[in-house]
């Protein structure tokens, strides 16, 4: 059975609407802040914190993440219709190697525009300034 987590924009986050195009260029900041990294490892960073591609269908409401390593299958991005949340979404074909690193993308998301995340295990951590 598949498994969701959700990222939402609530008031006191840094954006209010969010598209996928802009999601997807937030996960390639990602990418490129962790090739940066290796660089000045000099290590294939990149490579370990990002084992995916980037996938489209003809659908502009989601894509998916491929990976490029066999511990590592899909996950799937998609945002809701208003661009106020984004869910992720773990197929049954996911391993335990795509929760993780869905954990931690959602986590680096959640952070990053000050949202409220809602965990694949039902937990919910807040990001956002509250009062």
């Amino acid at each position: 059975m598949s498994q969701s987590a959700f990222i939402k924009l609530v008031q006191g986050s840094s954006r209010q609407e969010l598209s996928l195009s802009e999601l997807k260029e937030n996960l390639l900041h990602y990418r490129d802040q962790t090739d940066l990294t290796g660089r000045q490892l000099d290590w294939d960073y990149a490579g370990a914190a990002f084992p995916y591609t980037i996938e489209t269908k003809q659908d502009d409401r989601w894509f998916y993440l491929k990976g490029t390593h066999p511990s590592y299958k899909y996950i799937i991005f998609g945002t809701t219709e208003e661009g106020r949340a984004v869910q992720v979404v773990l197929p049954d074909e996911s391993t335990h190697g795509d929760k993780s690193k869905a954990n931690e993308l959602c986590k680096y998301l959640a952070k990053q525009w000050q949202a409220e995340l809602k965990l694949f295990n039902g937990r919910t951590i807040y990001y956002n300034p509250r009062k």
